[in-house]
């Protein structure tokens, strides 16, 4: 797997993926940035977020579980002083669907927290991550 960040200029950065997908990167205007995408530090939210959400929808699907939608709202708590790492996230999971198993749902946020999810478990030796799912009918 390969990234590469091509400077755009000031503070934009254009990141290309092995996949071709791109994104700006940039930071914000009291540094010299632009607001023209997003910062680093909101990537890893983005990428710990999207990592187990795959996670989750993969499992539930695998369950037969009947899921219409699927949000996770990621909360990054960071360092007050440099470098200001992360050191706590919760993930929050919204999951609807019709005749949701909650057995499967909470398996399904386990499983990724602790065996899948690549992104969190390499972060969880110095980051505080917590889980927890909220099952929305329709």
């Amino acid at each position: 797997m390969k990234a590469t960040i091509d400077w755009q200029g000031q503070l934009q950065f254009s990141g290309t993926a092995d996949s071709g997908h791109q994104v700006t990167i940039d930071g914000p205007p009291d540094i010299g940035g632009e607001n023209a995408g997003f910062r680093p530090m909101e990537m890893i939210l983005l990428g710990v977020g999207g990592c187990s959400a795959m996670d989750v929808m993969h499992i539930l699907k695998k369950s037969r579980q009947d899921v219409t939608g699927c949000r996770i709202e990621v909360d990054g708590t960071r360092a007050s002083t440099e470098p200001k790492v992360f050191t706590d996230m919760h993930l929050q999971f919204f999951v609807s669907g019709r005749n949701l198993n909650e057995k499967h749902v909470a398996r399904a946020v386990q499983l990724s927290a602790e065996k899948y999810c690549s992104a969190s478990i390499m972060l969880q030796s110095s980051v505080n991550i917590t889980h927890d799912y909220t099952i929305e009918t329709v």
